[in-house]
């Protein structure tokens, strides 16, 4: 998520939507403290509202746990789960290594 200040916006408004065309939400702060978020507009907003195109970029992007992605959302974990395996997004992103130790400390 790039991050942008109140001041940025003048200067930078062509890097702002260039991160909008790349699907990318944008930060955008005042004194150093968040003001709004700017959210892509695309298909995924218009189908899902901005709650949840909201919920489903952080959560792919790696910034938001799947629980505080369902909170985002206004849904429970387990459809958040749903709502992410209907778009192919993968709800546990484990490499083989991680996932061989998680397995390895259920023998115990």
């Amino acid at each position: 998520m790039e991050m942008f200040t109140v001041r940025d916006l003048r200067n930078r408004t062509g890097e702002l939507i260039r991160e909008a065309e790349l699907g990318h939400l944008s930060l955008i702060t005042k004194h150093g403290q968040p003001v709004f978020v700017a959210v892509p507009f695309d298909d995924a907003l218009l189908e899902s509202g901005v709650g949840m195109s909201l919920a489903i970029r952080l959560f792919a992007s790696h910034q938001a746990t799947l629980v505080q992605a369902a909170r985002v959302a206004g849904v429970s974990a387990s459809e958040m789960m749903d709502i992410l395996a209907k778009k192919k997004i993968p709800v546990v992103d484990y490499s083989k290594e991680e996932l061989a130790d998680e397995l390895e400390q259920f023998k115990d």
